[in-house]
């Protein structure tokens, strides 16, 4: 089991909890993945940081103008471990085109989401793990069985909207009723509601990270020792500073 006893400063107990949720979820078959793939994306996003290719197409101007490939420490397709490594390492340059060459390259849209929810579970773990100065946790070892390929029934393509389906924000009538409680949210959860399982972790971690996703919009709304401004402040700086498009 995670933990967090270690830990030279104090750590809420909900952190370990959602944590351990998404690395079991992580060792289990998912819907376009088997949970060897699963565990084998999250081998390559960490081993992103040390990928000479990644490191080239950081400095470049467009990192659509280095050629090679990446230092892979997996069998996974050479679609996937682009995604993963591109993601993990240069995620604000990525372009639809780019996504639209991934799907020409054999990839699945529900595969694509399912890398991206999982390389952004993962990166929030192991940099909280490193903001409270214990080491990353080792990956789990995944458990046998077959994707599922569950797809939403009601998830449309709308190119104005984003590069992949997403669940229609009235979803009060489906199986991913549960997705936002609230009747609505924002894009950028909505964006991987194709597999649904997705948007769940991102929620989970949320929850401890920030704030439980239906009182994001409650400008009281705040946890632990920091009020709501000072969380929107740090937050602001981060993003700023990682140049988040949000």
């Amino acid at each position: 089991m995670l933990s967090y006893a270690s830990a030279p400063v104090p750590v809420r107990s909900g952190f370990a909890e959602s944590h351990q949720r998404f690395w079991d979820r992580l060792a289990r078959p998912g819907a376009g993945w088997t949970g060897a793939e699963r565990v084998a994306i999250a081998h390559e996003a960490r081993a992103a940081a040390r990928c000479d290719h990644c490191r080239q197409r950081r400095s470049a101007l467009s990192p659509h103008i280095v050629a090679g490939r990446h230092t892979a420490v997996t069998d996974l397709p050479d679609a996937a471990v682009e995604v993963a490594h591109a993601v993990m390492q240069d995620a604000g340059r990525l372009t639809r085109r780019w996504y639209e060459a991934r799907l020409a390259e054999g990839l699945s849209d529900g595969q694509y989401v399912e890398i991206v929810g999982t390389v952004v579970a993962l990166v929030s773990i192991d940099r909280f793990c490193r903001a409270v100065a214990v080491p990353e946790h080792a990956l789990p070892a995944p458990l046998p069985g077959a994707p599922t390929a569950y797809r939403p029934a009601r998830a449309v393509l709308h190119l104005d909207e984003a590069w992949v389906p997403m669940v229609p924000m009235d979803n009060a009538d489906t199986p991913e009723a549960d997705l936002w409680p609230a009747g609505k949210t924002g894009n950028v959860i909505r964006a991987m509601s194709l597999v649904p399982d997705e948007v769940r972790t991102l929620a989970d971690l949320s929850a401890v990270h920030y704030l439980p996703n239906e009182r994001v919009r409650d400008a009281s709304a705040c946890q632990g020792s920091l009020s709501r401004p000072q969380m929107e402040l740090i937050a602001g700086r981060v993003s700023v500073l990682h140049d988040c498009f949000y």
